[in-house]
């Protein structure tokens, strides 16, 4: 491997059948994008190259069969398979899911034992990745199975970011997995990655409420009398600006979230309906909490654009410059903290 300063980005492929290769293939059609980092993506070349001819890309793809014959300034493929895998552009199958599952597999195996920096995943099929050896909701349930911490999801733009205090989960099973140690620990991850991840000093966080109006002082529902606002009082005494509840229709409708640097919301639907309405196709999912960095576009596979050569890669583009920004940001941060200077 040659000797180099720029950060290894890991990319996994996603689901084989859908625009994942296509977002990733046209984000590096801009050469500058290998000033900024090296990227190494996990799949196989015949499936690169299927996509590259659907698709009528001729971006330079350099094949490598180990992490060490990474090459800089150029798009590093590593084979990760020989099989002739079955690629229906367009459609759900078990044999998408499982080649999505091996590259992320690969890549995060790559990740741990720091060969790669920072880890963007495409799209994955939640129900075809499903295996015995894969058995999560998604991404974010994988990584923390396999990551050290505990994670946070975090949906974001320059101007926005959306914690969920419940993940994928049903919306009949959110209230009662919702306890004030949860949403204290939720609270913390996201302070620590605002400082950490973000290089915000003195993070300010909202905490959005559960119930419409948040309850109508108990008329619609009481969980923000009796655990919300006590929980949220009890973290202000410890010394953080954390505010609320907010009711989650006023709090976007009026902007307010413009006034902190993170958001929590209750579930998964409350913040990611009102962030995708917002931002949708520049936004950016990032894993808060880990020991490592992952991020993704803020879109799924989008079967019915596969193969069409017509899917944005703005989102995954913005993954991409977010995991470098957050590297960087954390490196400083550990730097700064490990070596504090001397009082004398």
């Amino acid at each position: 491997m040659e000797k180099s300063d720029k950060i290894i980005i890991g990319i996994s492929i996603g689901d084989v059948n859908g625009i994942g290769i296509e977002v990733i293939l046209k984000t590096f059609e801009d050469k500058r994008m290998l000033e900024l980092c090296t990227p190494v993506i996990f799949g196989a070349t015949k499936v690169i190259s299927f996509h590259k001819k659907a698709i009528n890309s001729q971006v330079p793809i350099h094949g490598i069969n180990s992490i060490n014959q990474i090459a800089q300034n150029k798009i590093n493929l590593l084979n990760i398979w020989k099989d002739d895998v079955n690629i229906q552009l367009g459609q759900t199958t078990k044999i998408g899911g499982d080649y999505a599952a091996k590259s992320l597999e690969e890549a995060v195996n790559h990740l741990k034992e720091k060969k790669i920096d920072v880890l963007v995943t495409a799209p994955i099929n939640k129900e075809t990745i499903q295996s015995e050896t894969f058995n999560f909701p998604g991404h974010t349930e994988f990584l923390q199975d396999r990551l050290e911490g505990e994670s946070l999801m975090i949906l974001m733009t320059d101007e926005l970011k959306i914690g969920l205090i419940t993940g994928h989960i049903p919306v009949s099973k959110v209230a009662e997995t919702i306890t004030p140690e949860l949403i204290k620990k939720k609270v913390m991850i996201m302070h620590e990655s605002l400082k950490k991840d973000f290089g915000v000093n003195k993070p300010k966080i909202a905490v959005l409420g559960l119930n419409p109006h948040n309850g109508d002082k108990g008329i619609i529902g009481t969980e923000e009398n009796d655990m919300i606002i006590p929980t949220v009082k009890e973290i202000q005494n410890n010394g953080y600006l954390v505010y609320g509840p907010y009711a989650a229709d006023g709090f976007f409708g009026s902007k307010t979230y413009k006034q902190f640097d993170g958001v929590l919301a209750m579930y998964h639907d409350q913040g990611l309906a009102p962030f995708k309405a917002l931002s949708f196709g520049k936004g950016v999912n990032f894993t808060a909490g880990l020991s490592e960095i992952r991020t993704s576009p803020d879109h799924g596979t989008a079967f019915e654009i596969a193969g069409k050569g017509t899917a944005n890669e703005d989102s995954f583009r913005e993954a991409l410059y977010t995991g470098l920004q957050i590297f960087k940001t954390r490196k400083e941060f550990i730097e700064l903290t490990e070596n504090p200077l001397k009082i004398r």
